[in-house]
């Protein structure tokens, strides 16, 4: 259930409420594949770290160790001892990125696992099945992933076939959360708005899946390499047609910039593995903008990695320590760096809710949408 607390413009405030605990929105959720944050932060990390939602992968977690093990050790938030909502991705964009050899039929698709390469098949019930063994808080429809740019017919065929895709899904889960011995018969389900960079198809689709009544609806196949103005067109050209009383999920995004514009559209929830990926690489958020640790500049520099930052790390750590750490290939380094961009950016959606609450978003986009994604 989504309540909608204030608006600022576009701009939503909503407290979503789930089985697993009610979520601050906008609210960004941490990415953790394989039930674990790459950069070695469990699950009580992410609490220190002020996260409100984990979200891990339904193909990643059935490949390995497989969601019937997961199953049995009591589901995904006992196996990871993440009591806060969890969010599993269907699967369909790691299939589709992946997966070298797949073939796309009516049923679903077939391919080979990155991991051995034994063929796998997995459709809209196969998705909705690992994701109730997994006993997630929000499972993911299952949906085709088109790269772009794509052709405008083959675009339209895949919305199609998405849409015939969804209502499989919903059915499905319908039928699990039924069952007795299922982990979750809470479990809620999001659909996915696809259709490349065609507003028409983009509309189109978010008309279709709205008349369905899901759980709550999400902007896909974005953020995979295509300018960031035609994102933030699509948004845009598909939000008057998201219900209002459901929470919009961005796909996948993305940048503190990339967030702020997002949020200024009406979007709620966020995701991204950039800010854990960019930390084990030594690219750290501050309020000024991007640094990168491994400068010959911070050798000798004795202050935090952001002065304005108040997380674990900066609290206890010099960048001279934390830039000999990624020089000695030091596994701490990532780890503390991992921290502190996570805790960046949940930082950043508590300030955001704040601007919200105070009526002064405008002015909070205005400074920082573009010096958050400037390097230093």
């Amino acid at each position: 259930m989504l309540k909608l607390i204030k608006k600022e413009g576009n701009a939503r405030r909503c407290e979503f409420e789930t089985v697993h605990g009610t979520v601050q929105t906008p609210a960004f959720m941490n990415v953790a594949t394989c039930g674990a944050i790459k950069g070695a932060l469990s699950a009580i990390d992410l609490k220190e770290i002020r996260c409100q939602v984990m979200l891990s992968n339904t193909y990643h977690l059935h490949v390995r160790p497989g969601d019937g093990l997961v199953r049995e050790m009591g589901g995904l938030h006992e196996f990871t001892r993440w009591d806060r909502p969890i969010l599993t991705d269907s699967g369909g964009f790691q299939v589709f990125s992946l997966a070298g050899l797949r073939k796309i039929s009516e049923e679903g698709v077939t391919f080979a696992s990155h991991i051995d390469g034994r063929r796998i098949f997995m459709g809209p019930e196969e998705s909705m099945r690992i994701q109730s063994n997994l006993g997630s808080t929000i499972a993911m429809a299952f949906d085709e992933c088109v790269e772009n740019p794509a052709k405008y017919e083959y675009a339209k065929d895949s919305c199609a076939r998405t849409v015939r895709w969804l209502k499989r899904c919903k059915a499905e889960m319908d039928r699990l959360n039924a069952l007795p011995e299922t982990i979750n018969k809470n479990q809620l389900l999001f659909g996915i708005n696809q259709g490349c960079t065609y507003d028409d198809l983009r509309v189109e689709n978010m008309k279709e899946i709205a008349e369905l009544d899901l759980d709550g609806y999400a902007i896909g196949g974005l953020a995979v390499g295509e300018p960031k103005e035609d994102m933030y067109r699509i948004i845009s050209a598909v939000e008057p047609y998201m219900p209002e009383n459901k929470p919009r999920y961005l796909m996948g995004v993305g940048t503190p910039g990339n967030i702020i514009e997002g949020v200024s559209r009406g979007v709620d929830l966020f995701d991204c593995v950039m800010p854990s990926r960019n930390a084990r690489h030594g690219h750290l958020n501050t309020w000024k903008g991007i640094i990168n640790i491994n400068n010959a500049k911070y050798e000798k520099d004795a202050s935090p990695i952001d002065p304005e930052c108040d997380c674990p790390t900066c609290r206890n750590f010099s960048r001279s320590y934390i830039r000999h750490l990624f020089k000695c290939k030091e596994m701490l380094a990532m780890r503390l760096c991992v921290i502190h961009n996570l805790y960046f950016y949940n930082n950043m959606m508590e300030k955001i809710r704040e601007a919200l609450d105070n009526g002064t978003f405008s002015d909070f986009k205005e400074k920082y949408v573009d010096l958050l994604d400037t390097r230093i």
